[in-house]
């Protein structure tokens, strides 16, 4: 593995992917990264479920990675978002994000089919034997049906010491417990409202969502998290929880996430189907709940 990568920590974000008129809105990209390298954001992660990768098609896949690595240039590493549930699919993709230039890759647990333990074992060493970027894993059992237990990912992580960390986004502090008892892989959160207390038993890291609307937000947890101010910290988690716990109640993400950054005229409340937009009442509850917050004002710098 190269040993110029950039550590896998601190704040990142799952970018959404703005849409205007049914295509991707290119000039709204644009601004959307430089917003978040004004914010501080450590790595940017393209083509996530935030996202909405899985409407978009292998080819705007990749020109949105072009974008994005371009867009960011030397400022800011990249993760790509390659996992599928085809083990052949994902290494093909996994290849070509690494020829674009990402600096790692974000790999889901396969969805739908709901394989084995030994099923998910095979997927993963398969891909690592075939690139030698740097891996996510991704554990995400509510959307996609399978669990990554602790004792595949020990596994992974001794075999393939390029399957360098995990995203644990099972809302399970304990599972990051016992994880760190038994590895030294790197896990980041992702679940907003489970950073900090996960930091507290081991992460180092989240791949957050909420930090497409206030990156400045999340950064500042994140860096005062880790330097010991723990009265910051806990301050702005606070702050991050309650906005991303609201936002949840509204609907599957990226929906509620990118209705707000319109409400902010970041972007355009647009979908593709299946997902759609809000009703009228409920993108006014959002812009209520930004306006509480204060999210339109001002966040710590």
């Amino acid at each position: 593995m190269n040993n110029n990568v950039p550590a896998l920590r601190g704040a990142m974000t799952a970018l959404i992917t703005p849409f205007r008129n049914c295509e991707i809105d290119w000039r709204c990209l644009d601004d959307l990264i430089d917003r978040q390298l004004e914010g501080g954001i450590d790595w940017l992660v393209s083509c996530g479920t935030t996202g909405e990768a899985p409407t978009l098609s292998p080819a705007e896949q990749a020109q949105i990675l072009d974008a994005v690595i371009s867009r960011a240039g030397k400022r800011c590493p990249v993760m790509a978002g390659t996992g599928t549930n085809s083990t052949t699919t994902t290494i093909e993709r996994t290849k070509a994000a690494q020829r674009a230039g990402a600096k790692a890759a974000l790999i889901v647990t396969p969805y739908y089919n709901r394989p084995t333990s030994e099923g998910l074992f095979r997927h993963y060493a398969a891909i690592a034997d075939a690139v030698d970027l740097p891996i996510v894993l991704y554990n995400v059992p509510a959307r996609t049906g399978v669990h990554l237990d602790n004792d595949v990912v020990v596994r992974l992580h001794e075999q393939f010491p390029h399957i360098a960390a995990i995203k644990q986004a099972t809302g399970s502090v304990e599972g990051v417990t016992e994880l760190s008892r038994q590895s030294d892989i790197t896990v980041l959160c992702g679940d907003d409202s489970m950073t900090w207390p996960m930091m507290s038993v081991g992460a180092v890291g989240v791949i957050s969502v909420v930090s497409n609307l206030v990156p400045r937000l999340v950064k500042s947890m994140m860096a005062s998290a880790m330097a010991g101010n723990h009265s910051a910290a806990k301050k702005h988690h606070r702050q991050i929880d309650l906005l991303s716990s609201e936002l949840g109640k509204l609907g599957p993400n990226p929906i509620p996430i990118k209705t707000a950054m319109a409400c902010m005229n970041l972007t355009q409340a647009e979908f593709r189907l299946p997902l759609c937009q809000l009703d009228e009442q409920t993108t006014d509850t959002i812009e209520q709940l930004l306006k509480r917050l204060e999210i339109l004002e001002a966040v710590p710098a």
